[in-house]
């Protein structure tokens, strides 16, 4: 019997300060604090420091957002995360032990761009603030969304986003879309792929499903971060936000079934196999 549950969480903050990390560090606290899991998490700087877990030495990853431009730029921890997307796959073709991932935002970006599930590019503006997501009629059957309503509320904040998927590429892995982002009326641009299933062991989201409402109402009702949302945003934009940011079935909702789900899954499959 499998004793220990490792996972690694791959910080691709850049040494930012951010909301992210500590919100995916107490949902995995929460995780392995339940009866019957034992185990414990590593966190790996990406970026900073060039940092990888080895595949063999963990069962769960989770890849986190991270500010800047998801595209190729020629820094020496791209290629080794490219690697390590490439390895994940190919070791659950070829093991019985499967490794799960789930890839949030920046991560998300940058697997689907390596993987050319899609087309990878700047948005026209920044899409913050708490916002409506849609499912597909995949989306509609995925057990993560179990307990979401059909069009739920997550935290947005992007420069980047995936469009036009590659319909090829994404029958030929198998893969689903699940998600889109908000309708929207009175713009004409196609909108953006907010989630894909990748495969059983791989998940992940371009909005983020860690984001806490109460650590997100602490951090946005600082006086500084409040005066940086509305001079970029507006004060309308600020206000939807919090009102949203506190409201039980949103954002605390979606945080409550998401990656919860997913460690859950991932658990009982590991443990099954051990």
């Amino acid at each position: 019997m499998k004793e220990n549950i490792k996972i690694a969480i791959l910080d691709m903050y850049n040494g930012f300060n951010n909301e992210g990390m500590r919100c995916i560090k107490m949902i995995c606290g929460q995780f392995l604090a339940q009866e019957g899991i034992k185990g414990k998490y590593d966190i790996f700087d990406v970026r900073k420091k060039n940092e990888i877990p080895e595949i063999e030495e963990y069962d769960i990853f989770i890849s986190t957002g991270g500010p800047g431009n998801p595209l190729p730029e020629g820094h020496e921890w791209e290629a080794k995360f490219g690697n390590f997307i490439d390895q994940i796959f190919l070791h659950n073709q070829t093991q019985e032990n499967k490794k799960y991932l789930f890839l949030i935002c920046h991560s998300f970006q940058i697997a689907c761009n390596h993987l050319h599930l899609g087309i990878v590019c700047k948005r026209r503006s920044t899409s913050f603030g708490v916002m409506p997501i849609h499912r597909t009629s995949d989306g509609e059957n995925e057990p993560f969304f179990n307990g979401l309503p059909e069009i739920f509320y997550a935290v947005d904040s992007r420069d980047y986003q995936l469009i036009q998927p590659n319909w090829e590429k994404i029958n030929q892995f198998g893969a689903k879309v699940l998600c889109l982002e908000k309708i929207r009326n009175y713009v004409p641009l196609e909108r953006a792929i907010m989630a894909i299933r990748f495969s059983d062991e791989v998940f992940g989201t371009q909005f983020h499903p860690e984001a806490d409402a109460e650590g997100m109402l602490r951090y946005f009702k600082q006086e500084e971060k409040m005066i940086a949302v509305v001079s970029e945003h507006g004060v309308e934009k600020y206000e939807e936000m919090i009102e949203r940011l506190d409201d039980p079935d949103k954002i605390m909702l979606t945080e409550s079934i998401v990656i919860p789900s997913f460690l859950n899954h991932a658990a009982e499959q590991i443990l099954a196999v051990a």
